[in-house]
């Protein structure tokens, strides 16, 4: 991800204030740029790193700041600047895997104004929106919505109605998906390329509905976590390749590793079920329990065909809890 330097997105794809039937100024002025310090010892500390930073929206005026989850996970400091270099500390309330988002709590006045969560459900293929990063128009990306579609992550991630935007935003990181209306749709999660052709390759950005946050909003709030039984996790990295689900790499002392699997290795079969996506294969893994359940797999490792079974674990228990403040 691209660091917080001196950088600007380029002239013509930033919004221009008479675009947008709202006022444009005030809601990129509730975004807020986020840097965290993650220990080194933390689970996450070797793939995502100890230094992150990225883009947070303030969705409250008792200054609750609304961020895509890697950035603040296991995070033992957290910072947010706004628009005009006020520094503030937070502290981290919670965040979920399911859905990616992060919640942080500014813990000194940000003096700006909130965004309000919209109806990302409303927001259609073609819609106009703004992606918009920590630092007003010179970091925010005219956009229009490409593609609402199913989306499976690497990470054991997957969401049923990701939004897709073009032109990409460049930090996209914790970035706000801003509607027409003024409000708030999305939080930036990824960049992702797509081809379109022969030779063409298309660049979006992956935003995350915030219709997702409702439902949990009090939870993280309260408690760090939604109140749902933890999904079963595994602990592995995983890709599509030629239909079929490879393991590309392994968590440290996670599930996956402890049962013996490779990087390397096809995943055949789930419970006897054979997968060829990784939505296939996520979804036949949870359909199986919640967490501490066994997970029986079907391997094929270069010419062999063997099972093997995994006792799956709960992700959060792995991670370092959000410090009480």
């Amino acid at each position: 991800m691209p660091s917080l330097g001196d950088w600007s997105v380029p002239l013509a794809v930033q919004p221009r204030p008479g675009d947008y039937a709202y006022d444009l100024e005030t809601a990129l002025s509730s975004v807020v740029s986020v840097s965290a310090h993650v220990p080194p010892d933390a689970f996450t500390a070797e793939t995502l790193g100890t230094e992150r930073a990225g883009n947070g929206v303030l969705i409250r005026e008792d200054g609750l700041v609304l961020t895509i989850g890697y950035l603040v996970t296991e995070a033992e400091t957290i910072w947010l600047t706004s628009p005009d270099g006020q520094a503030a500390p937070g502290h981290v309330l919670g965040y979920d895997q399911v859905t990616g988002f992060g919640l942080v709590q500014a813990l000194a006045p940000l003096d700006l104004p909130f965004l309000a969560l919209g109806a990302s459900r409303d927001a259609a293929v073609g819609e106009r929106v703004v992606v918009a990063g920590a630092g007003g128009r010179t970091r925010s990306v005219a956009a229009y919505v490409v593609a609402r579609q199913e989306f499976a992550g690497y990470w054991e991630y997957l969401l049923e109605d990701a939004i897709f935007t073009a032109p990409a935003h460049p930090h996209w990181g914790g970035a706000a998906l801003i509607g027409p209306a003024g409000d708030l749709l999305g939080i930036g999660s990824l960049h992702v390329q797509q081809q379109i052709g022969p030779g063409r390759t298309a660049h979006l950005n992956m935003v995350v509905p915030t219709d997702l946050l409702s439902p949990i909003l009090e939870d993280l709030i309260s408690i760090g976590r939604p109140r749902r039984p933890p999904r079963p996790w595994l602990g592995l990295f995983a890709s599509e390749a030629e239909d079929q689900v490879v393991v590309v790499g392994l968590a440290g002392k996670g599930p996956a590793a402890r049962a013996g699997l490779r990087a390397g290795d096809v995943i055949v079969a789930v419970a006897g079920h054979e997968v060829s996506t990784l939505a296939e294969f996520y979804r036949a893994v949870w359909a199986l329990g919640e967490a501490g359940c066994d997970v029986p797999l079907t391997l094929r490792r270069e010419a062999d065909v063997f099972d093997v079974r995994v006792t799956s674990g709960d992700r959060n228990r792995f991670l370092k809890a959000p410090r009480l403040h």
